[in-house]
């Protein structure tokens, strides 16, 4: 009798232990980051928790339930082809293979899938949300972008007459992004060199299309800091060493832009897609070309300030770094180097400047990921 109620102690004790270690676990995972496999076969998002010190921990793998491009690195070449709504509650994913997206909802790493729809066109690379508005950008075909509303189930309904089409059928379109206020809807093409401008009507549709050339060679990715500046990156004339650029805009009532911050060096080379703080301090530059990161300050007017030295961090040699991100917390960014498949992990300091934490696998080394998302 001695022995059995021995045991039994030492039994609740190790399940009190055991809960207590899960628990433990469970309120170290701060938070998650996402990354798309973009696979032609069949398309999935790879999870990771992240801790409270910003290191992750590869979890489980998502079916899309569509099919990726396929490719070696950067086959989208865009920003935003993987994206969370504000409140981190959906995940949405093109599936450039199969012409249509995905929704999950989002529970700390796990996925689950809630919705597929077709993109309202061919070939999408990437994705806006605003409210309960989703536009998706098509670059197949006639490039152009097609609304959704999106529904308190997280699923999509087409907004009728919301397709536009973008400046010519070959525009290279690579990314965009709702102003923060919801009025615009701004869209970089790669091929023309031009930045588009659409405001958003009331029943969700898009006015006429305003076309701005932008100065600089490259037009790549477009990001909003939270007071209304639009940041577009250059990637520089082509064979330029470390020519990249970064501009900031304000977008006026009639669609047109007007520059702040215009050309200014990232230091670094392929400079294509551009992160900005929560807080919005700070944007960030992932140079693909050069395997680094710059970071700037951004002013209450949007004028753009290069941080001490500019670059704050590099990659490993051959990482070709391409989508970037960070967390919803503002401590930590995510760079996808999928030249040798990992994630870089970076602490953000408060003065900008960046700290490298080490990086993960999981990623296929030159297998065509896109896209990383983060919260």
């Amino acid at each position: 009798m001695k022995h059995t109620i021995s045991s039994l102690t030492v039994a609740l004790a190790l399940s009190f232990t055991s809960a207590g270690l899960a628990q433990d676990a469970d309120s170290d995972n701060a938070g998650a980051v996402f990354v798309m496999t973009n696979a032609a076969d069949r398309n999935e998002i790879i999870a990771y928790d992240r801790s409270a010190n910003g290191t992750l921990r590869e979890g489980s793998t998502f079916d899309t339930g569509g099919r990726g491009s396929g490719g070696l690195v950067d086959p989208l070449e865009s920003q935003g082809s993987l994206i969370l709504n504000q409140n981190h509650s959906l995940l949405f994913a093109v599936n450039a293979g199969s012409g249509n997206v995905s929704v999950f909802r989002v529970d700390r790493s796990r996925l689950s899938l809630v919705d597929v729809a077709r993109s309202g066109g061919s070939e999408p690379n990437a994705l806006a949300q605003h409210g309960d508005l989703l536009y998706v950008l098509n670059t197949g075909g006639s490039s152009g972008v097609a609304g959704f509303r999106l529904e308190e189930d997280g699923k999509l309904t087409p907004i009728a007459n919301s397709v536009r089409f973008l400046s010519t059928n070959t525009s290279g379109a690579a990314s965009l992004s709702f102003s923060p206020d919801g009025k615009f809807l701004v869209i970089t093409e790669r091929l023309t060199n031009s930045i588009d401008i659409f405001s958003v009507q009331e029943d969700g549709t898009l006015a006429p299309i305003v076309v701005n050339q932008d100065a600089l060679p490259g037009t790549f990715g477009v990001a909003f800091a939270p007071n209304g500046t639009a940041l577009v990156v250059e990637t520089g004339p082509a064979g330029a060493q470390n020519g990249s650029t970064i501009s900031s805009y304000a977008v006026q009532e009639d669609g047109t832009l007007f520059s702040i911050s215009a050309g200014i060096p990232t230091l670094g080379a392929a400079t294509c897609w551009n992160v900005v703080t929560p807080d919005g301090r700070f944007v960030y530059t992932n140079n693909a070309g050069s395997f680094n990161i710059s970071g700037f300050a951004i002013g209450s007017n949007g004028t753009l300030t290069p941080l001490p030295n500019t670059v704050q961090a590099s990659d490993p040699n051959g990482s070709a770094n391409i989508d970037i991100t960070i967390s919803s917390d503002g401590k930590f960014l995510y760079s996808l180097n999928v030249g040798i498949g990992t994630i870089g992990i970076f602490g953000i300091n408060k003065d900008g400047s960046l700290s490298n934490l080490g990086s993960i696998g999981g990623v296929l080394a030159k297998g065509g990921f896109n896209g990383i998302a983060a919260f």
